[in-house]
């Protein structure tokens, strides 16, 4: 099985709000994951980010891959290198 950190959409329409998980990747953008690691908000000044570092860690160590949006906001918030 392989498994992804990447983002799922929340949020009304033209107002983007997601959250960080991780899932499955044969499973769609929107739908069954694994656990929920953070969130992220473009919409605010500056920008709204949470993202758990352990579990971050953890999963990334079990191997799993992060989508090159999450790849940025990690090396943003500092968990990777």
């Amino acid at each position: 099985m392989a498994v992804k950190i990447r983002l799922k959409r929340i949020g009304a329409k033209k107002k983007p709000f997601y959250r960080v998980v991780v899932a499955d990747s044969r499973s769609p953008r929107d739908g069954k994951f694994i656990e929920e690691i953070g969130y992220f908000n473009p919409l605010t000044e500056p920008v709204q980010l949470k993202i758990d570092e352990e579990k971050a860690k953890k999963w990334l160590d079990n191997g799993a891959q992060p989508s090159d949006t999450v790849k940025a906001l990690l090396k943003k918030n500092g968990i990777i290198g």
